[in-house]
């Protein structure tokens, strides 16, 4: 709370002084300042005053000697935004303002969506950039994000400007299923995601048939999406019996590629199908009797 009412002083005090400023003497201050930097304030007269700097996370009260420049450190112009510089004597007010900008890239918040995509996505994968310098603020200022996608030498890559210190892209999931880095960078500052690809719905989906002793076994040739990636464990896959007193299904899930199941003796010779979602495979006909 102290600190707040002195900060309010000092801008009642900046408020009340401006209309002598004006009629006065003005700080000779730049337009804008790199943050971090060190600023030299140059001042005239002789004697003391009080020099009082308020920034968006800093303010400062110093006595100075008129005549020398002000040394501002780098320490009090961190934060990016606008700057009230005074300077108060017993016969002398002067004021002004500056505006500290942020300096060049050195640090990036990385968003990645989702975690987790089929290959061969059109605008599959979402990349959100925001871009800081070394004292978190946000560099306003268009600079050239780049979006790369990677995986055992298959690469997607994109080159966007930043708007107001954020940069997005969508961007193709590539055709092979597996861990794959996506990384963004900027003037050699670089963050990375990891995004899990994996195969898509099956395609060409095959399967053999053939009597036991117990009924019809069926059994898929490995099941693979369009791309040739193994599907994923766990998908599902039916099997589909037609014989003379009906049809029967059973569904069986993936495992490590292959599915497989046991299906009912028919009654006399039958036909089994096979599907997985919207995908349908070979029939194939089996004789009524071993």
């Amino acid at each position: 709370m102290r600190k707040l009412l002195g900060r309010l002083a000092l801008l009642a005090a900046f408020s009340a002084t401006s209309v002598h400023a004006q009629e006065g003497s003005t700080l000779e201050l730049p337009t804008t300042v790199q943050a971090a930097t060190t600023l030299s304030v140059p001042t005239t007269g002789s004697g003391t005053a009080t020099f009082y700097l308020i920034g968006p996370t800093y303010t400062s009260k110093t006595e100075v000697e008129l005549g020398k420049p002000i040394q501002v450190k780098p320490a009090e112009l961190k934060s990016a935004g606008r700057y009230i510089a005074m300077l108060q004597g017993s016969s002398m007010h002067a004021a002004g303002t500056f505006f500290v900008l942020a300096g060049p890239p050195s640090q990036l918040s990385f968003l990645a969506h989702p975690s987790r995509v089929p290959v061969g996505q059109n605008d599959g994968i979402l990349g959100e950039v925001f871009v800081f310098d070394n004292h978190q603020n946000l560099v306003l200022h268009p600079v050239d994000v780049n979006f790369r996608l990677s995986l055992d030498g298959e690469n997607s890559q994109r080159t966007v400007p930043s708007h107001d210190g954020i940069a997005w892209v969508t961007i193709n999931s590539t055709k092979k299923a597996g861990n794959t880095d996506f990384v963004a960078s900027v003037a050699g500052v670089e963050e990375k995601r990891v995004i899990q690809q994996v195969a898509s719905d099956p395609c060409n989906l095959r399967m053999k048939a053939s009597r036991n002793d117990k009924g019809v076994v069926a059994e898929t040739d490995p099941v693979r999406d369009c791309t040739g990636n193994l599907v994923s464990d766990g998908t599902v896959v039916t099997f589909t019996e037609t014989d003379s007193a009906g049809k029967s299904t059973v569904d069986a899930p993936v495992k490590k590629g292959i599915a497989r199941a046991e299906l009912a003796p028919p009654s006399g010779a039958a036909t089994v199908s096979v599907a997985s979602g919207v995908v349908m495979g070979n029939e194939v006909r089996v004789g009524g009797s071993q």
